[in-house]
């Protein structure tokens, strides 16, 4: 059962609104976790627009999915999880490559991803030169780490909220 509820457009603060209706016109549908976080307007806004930035950073759509898989795993976010699930396939990645994602051994973005979640940010100079080794430049790094970040956010309101999970979606 959640902890807390899921809002309609109707429950949701007027200032949520606008971005729930945003979210249900190019999703079909308002995925769960955004009707919780719409609770705080500032927090769905916040969480979108860092979302809508990082759509445009040096990682792929595939490595973002990737990144939130990891991140999703480590931190037990089985809404996430399942979310990143249904989302990488549409990217691209087979089942078994979102296993390995999940496990961080699908790349040095899944690995890197999995030691930054696990370590809260604490590499050591190790994972750093493995990454580096991997082919992640400075700036693919910082963009793991933010889409680390972005995850973060989620799994924990998930985790908190015990949001029911609505992946796939019933138009899949």
């Amino acid at each position: 059962m959640t902890r807390l509820n899921a809002l309609t457009v109707e429950q949701a603060p007027n200032a949520a609104r606008p971005a729930l209706q945003g979210i249900e016109k190019g999703m079909g549908f308002i995925p769960n976790a955004f009707a919780t976080m719409a609770h705080s307007p500032a927090a769905l806004g916040g969480y979108l627009a860092l979302a809508q930035a990082l759509g445009k950073n040096s990682l792929t759509a595939q490595e973002r999915e990737v990144v939130a898989l990891a991140a999703s795993e480590v931190n037990g976010c089985e809404y996430c999880t399942a979310a990143h699930t249904f989302l990488g396939g549409k990217s691209g990645l087979s089942a078994a490559d979102v296993l390995a994602a999940r496990a961080g051994t699908l790349s040095p973005v899944a690995a890197f991803t999995r030691s930054v979640t696990l370590s809260r940010g604490q590499v050591s100079d190790e994972v750093l030169t493995a990454a580096r080794e991997g082919g992640l430049d400075e700036a693919r790094i910082v963009d793991v780490i933010a889409q680390v970040t972005l995850m973060t956010l989620t799994n924990y309101l998930n985790n908190v909220a015990q949001t029911e999970v609505d992946f796939p979606p019933p138009s899949a």
